[in-house]
């Protein structure tokens, strides 16, 4: 009796020729080109360093598109964008040791966000695994050990033949939900030594769905149907797993507000008479969440900016569906579904009842004109039109990504996203010099749209080397510098808490000059000239710059003990 999993395909006679008399001038490097490209790769990002050389001399031999950045942790960003974008696994090529290490930070923020990213970096010879400290260039006592709390997975290789099984098993990890960066090492002379091993072909990996526990989802079917005031928090798993319009269905069908959070931009239309839009940092809207009797949480683990700053205590049943373990029920008791947001939103749209609730669009309305009144008490208008100028200029197609500065705090509560999966920032792990690089990996991705990148004058700082890049490879970014001449953000902060700032003022280049110095054309521009300036700088072909200095102020935050009226 023969079972399917006992069944192997059979080579062709070709491919056995081809296995018994593998080209020479191979090394193992080319095991590593050849696994990616077997997998589906058709882009790498990083930087060469002496160990890894043996991986960068078989691009030469391969057909990968390689997309070279100047330092570690902008490639990092820009594999990160890449991976959202197209979700792929975005190969990442590092070199020992300070190259591994500086993409640190970039790494966490794929983590934090679910990116997948797979970072490939060498190591030090295989002597000198295991912590031996043999002196070798770049040794660290237990390299790995700097990434286990980073990354979803670690695969150290230590032999040629486990190089395609290590980087297929480290792909399928990073394609598994919840979506994450994985973490594969191979030593120098590993990737450096000749080898006869046949060229790599097979390829296929198959990463786990998660689907819904079908009991589970029968009781939130049953407690959503017979809610009175049922309500929903859209987070980034319902735009990982492409899952929107089954969101709208079930939104539009319970007669449910829904809310999107800070990663999940544009998971719900945002002009949709339910949308509650991304108002998460006002207290009338956590109000609102909180006397839902029964609230739906989808892709959201509601975390410190999803239940602004964890002021949110509801009232009602929380039913909370998330891919990853670690966040269900982490912040507050619920139903809690362990599961991918597609695949559940698809179990309750198989069973739950519709609900009639005509005046739930009022309810709606109601909440975001109270938003409105309290932001226009503020006298914030500077920073309403600047936005606006920015929503205006890019194209509804276009993705953007925004650095951690006071402009992208006020796009997380105020920007139209327009289509799902279009705008990122850095709020996962909260770093700065994601807006640039991040935006270069996407316009790699997807040359068909311009790409816009967001940043203030301090993120500007950790990304200018990247300039080189976008230049290079004639990548269609527009990067929009915010020159408030400091950690624009900070320097509130600080005030508020200590009465006057230290350590937030800056002295800066002329971005426009140093811009030019990299043959990249910029314009200095204004509050009421910047639609028109961004939106030229977009539709014209290439990287560029627009520089607009001001000085922004954020929206008085709500949770710090005091109610609006």
């Amino acid at each position: 009796m023969t079972h399917d999993h006992d069944l192997v395909l059979r080579p062709t006679a070709a491919q056995t020729e081809a296995a018994l008399n593998p080209p020479g001038g191979r090394h193992g490097g080319d095991l590593v080109v050849e696994t990616l490209a077997s997998l589906g790769a058709t882009t790498v990002f990083g930087l060469p360093g002496q160990h890894a050389l043996g991986v960068f001399d078989a691009l030469r031999r391969s057909d990968l598109r390689y997309i070279g950045l100047r330092v570690e942790n902008n490639a990092g960003f820009a594999a990160d964008a890449y991976g959202r974008i197209t979700g792929e696994a975005a190969p990442l090529l590092l070199s020992t040791g300070p190259g591994a290490l500086t993409s640190l930070a970039a790494l966490q923020e794929a983590r934090a966000a679910s990116a997948p990213v797979l970072a490939i970096s060498s190591q030090v010879p295989t002597a000198g695994l295991g912590g031996g400290r043999r002196g070798y260039l770049h040794e660290l006592p237990d390299q790995a050990a700097s990434f286990r709390g980073v990354v979803k997975s670690v695969h150290t290789v230590r032999a040629q033949s486990q190089i395609p099984s290590a980087i297929a098993e480290a792909w399928t990890s990073a394609l598994t939900v919840p979506h994450g960066p994985v973490w594969v090492e191979i030593p120098q002379d590993v990737l450096s030594a000749p080898t006869s091993i046949p060229v790599v072909t097979g390829g296929d990996t198959f990463p786990e769905e998660l689907p819904p526990r079908p009991e589970l989802t029968a009781v939130a079917a049953d407690l959503l149907s017979r809610a009175e005031r049922p309500a929903i928090i859209a987070g980034g798993g319902v735009v990982r797993a492409d899952a929107s319009k089954k969101l709208r269905q079930l939104a539009e069908r319970l007669q449910a507000p829904v809310v999107q959070t800070f990663g999940g931009k544009g998971a719900f239309p945002w002009t949709h008479p339910l949308s509650l839009q991304s108002w998460l940092e006002d207290r009338h809207t956590t109000d609102f969440l909180e006397d839902a009797d029964v609230l739906l949480v989808v892709g959201s683990g509601l975390g410190e900016l999803s239940s602004n700053y964890h002021t949110f205590t509801p009232r009602g049943r929380l039913v909370q569906i998330e891919a990853d373990l670690g966040k269900l029920e982490s912040n507050h008791p619920a139903l809690g579904i362990h599961a991918d947001a597609r695949l559940a939103l698809q179990a309750l749209l198989e069973t739950v009842g519709e609900r009639t609730d005509p005046a739930a669009p009022e309810r709606v309305r109601a909440v975001l004109d109270k938003v409105r009144e309290r932001i226009a008490s503020q006298e914030l208008t500077l920073e309403q039109d600047v936005l606006a100028a920015v929503r205006k200029a890019l194209p509804s197609g276009a993705p953007s990504f925004w650095d951690m500065t006071i402009l992208t705090y006020w796009a997380w509560s105020a920007f139209d996203a327009k289509a799902p999966n279009t705008m990122h920032s850095a709020q996962g792990a909260g770093g700065l010099g994601y807006g640039f690089p991040t935006a270069l990996g996407a316009a790699a991705a997807d040359p068909t749209h311009p790409v816009l990148a967001v940043s203030g004058d301090g993120g500007a700082l950790y990304s200018v080397a990247e300039l080189a890049t976008a230049r290079q490879y004639d990548l269609n970014v527009t990067w929009l510098i915010v020159d408030d001449g400091g950690y624009g953000i900070l320097r509130e902060y600080m005030t508020d808490a200590f009465g006057q700032p230290t350590a937030t003022e800056l002295t800066r280049p002329d971005y426009v000059a140093l811009a030019a110095s990299f043959g990249v054309p910029g314009v200095r521009t204004s509050p009421e000239t910047l639609e028109a300036d961004l939106a030229k700088a977009l539709g014209t072909p290439g990287p560029s710059v627009v520089v607009l200095p001001a000085v922004l102020r954020m929206f008085a935050p709500t949770h710090l003990g005091s109610r609006p009226g």
